[in-house]
C-alpha cells in the first residue's frame, strides 16, 4: 500500500514571511502571519520503503493528480489557523508548560516539591515568569520506573488539586496521569487538559469515563512502558511511524478535536530517533492540531554533551526549544520556564526584523 505524507520546510520569520505570504511566494503555517514555507518535503511509504522528495510550492501543480490531491489536502490543514480551545491559551502564540512533580523519584526533581508550600511556592513561580499551563503529576514515569497504586498517586497530589483553581482561576490546569480515576477526581477538582503519556492505553477505562467530561487530551506517543520502553525500541520509520500512531489514534481518543500532539521524546526511542523527530517535527502539522513538546533535561542532551546532571542541561533544553520554535511548534514542557521564557522572547523579538 502507497501512503504519502507532507512536511512543510524551510521557514520565514517576521516580516520576511509576512512579505513573502502578501507576494503569494510562501504559505502561512497555521494561518500565522509571522511563519511561512515556500518548500515542503513529501515522503512516500511502500510496503518496507520510505523515499522523500524536497520540491517548491509553485510545483506543486505539476505533480500527478492524484499525489496533487493527498498534498492539497495536507497542505489545508498545515495553513489552517488551529483553534483555541484552552481558556487563556492562544495557539497563535507560544505557550509554556511548566512541570510540577510531587513525587519522590522523578528523574529531574523528585522530592523538591513535596510539601504543601514549596509546591505553591513552586507553582507561583513558574506562573510569574510566564507560564500558561502547570503540569502537575504524582507519579514517575522515568525510564525504568515501575506504576504505582492509583490511591497513592491521588494522595500525593490531592491537596494541590482541590486548592489549585481557587489560588490561579485564570491558569491552565494539566494532570500527568495514566490512571482513569486520578482522571476524573482531577476534573472534578478543575482540571482542564489530561495529559497521559501512554496515549490512553495503560487504563482501558480512561477513554470510555473521560466521554462524559469536557476535557482537552494531549496525546502523548510511548512505545511500551516505562519500565521497558528504553530497552532497544525499534521502528520502521520513527518518523511515520509516530504520524500513523497519531492519525490513528485522534479519532479514538477525542471526537470533538479538543487534542494537542505530542510525540514523546525519550519516551521509547534512541538518540537518533529522538533527534529525527526534533528535525523533522514539522511533518506534524498536517495532522491539523497543535504541538506540545518535552525536550527539558532529557538524556539525549547528556548523549550529547556529556552534561551527566540534569540539572545542568538547560542550555540543551533551550537550544532544542528555540529550533523546535522555528518550525511552528506552539508549546513546551518544561522545568525552567524562566530561562526558557526568556529565551523564546529574544528569539522573536530577533525574528520580527
Amino acid at each position: 500500500m502507497r501512503k504519502y505524507y507532507t512536511r512543510a520546510c524551510n521557514f520565514y520569520h517576521g516580516r520576511a514571511a509576512n512579505s513573502l505570504i502578501k507576494l503569494k511566494k510562501a504559505f502561512p503555517l497555521n494561518g500565522k502571519k509571522n511563519i511561512a514555507f515556500d518548500r515542503i518535503e513529501i515522503f512516500l511509504r511502500e510496503k518496507n520503503k520510505v523515499r522523500n522528495s524536497l520540491i517548491h510550492i509553485k510545483d506543486i501543480r505539476k505533480l500527478n493528480k492524484n499525489i496533487k490531491k493527498i498534498i492539497q489536502q495536507d497542505l489545508k490543514k498545515i495553513i489552517s489557523k488551529r483553534k483555541n480551545f484552552l481558556k487563556n491559551v492562544n495557539f497563535n502564540e507560544t505557550s509554556i508548560m511548566g512541570v510540577l512533580n510531587l513525587t519522590p523519584d522523578s528523574f529531574s526533581d523528585g522530592g523538591r516539591f513535596n510539601t504543601k508550600n514549596k509546591a505553591f511556592k513552586q507553582i507561583s513561580n513558574m506562573i510569574n515568569s510566564g507560564a500558561k499551563i502547570i503540569d502537575i503529576g504524582g507519579e514517575s514515569t522515568r525510564p525504568g520506573s515501575m506504576t504505582i497504586d492509583p490511591k497513592l498517586e491521588w494522595k500525593r497530589v490531592e491537596y494541590i488539586l482541590r486548592n489549585f483553581k481557587k489560588k490561579y482561576k485564570k491558569v491552565c490546569l494539566s494532570i500527568d496521569t495514566r490512571k482513569s480515576d486520578v482522571m476524573i477526581k482531577s476534573i472534578k477538582c478543575g482540571a482542564d487538559i489530561i495529559n497521559d503519556v501512554s496515549g490512553f492505553s495503560h487504563d482501558p477505562y480512561a477513554l470510555p469515563k473521560l466521554k462524559n467530561f469536557n476535557v482537552s487530551k494531549i496525546l502523548h506517543h510511548m512505545k511500551g512502558t516505562p519500565n521497558t520502553m528504553q530497552k532497544n525500541p525499534r521502528y520502521q520509520n520513527v518518523l511515520l511511524d509516530i504520524y500513523d500512531f497519531f492519525e490513528r489514534e485522534i479519532l479514538n481518543v477525542s471526537k470533538d478535536k479538543k487534542i494537542i500532539l505530542d510525540p514523546g521524546i525519550g519516551f521509547g526511542k534512541t538518540l537518533k530517533h529522538n533527534l529525527t523527530l526534533i528535525s523533522k517535527i514539522s511533518l506534524f502539522h498536517s495532522l491539523g492540531f497543535p504541538i506540545l513538546i518535552g525536550t527539558s533535561r532529557k538524556r539525549f542532551i547528556n548523549q550529547i554533551s556529556g552534561e551527566y546532571d540534569s540539572k545542568d542541561r538547560i542550555g540543551g533544553t533551550l537550544a532544542s526549544i528555540l529550533f523546535l520554535l522555528s518550525q511552528g511548534v506552539q508549546i513546551f514542557r518544561v522545568h525552567n520556564v524562566r530561562e526558557v521564557k526568556q529565551g523564546v522572547m529574544v528569539f522573536e523579538k530577533i525574528n520580527e526584523k
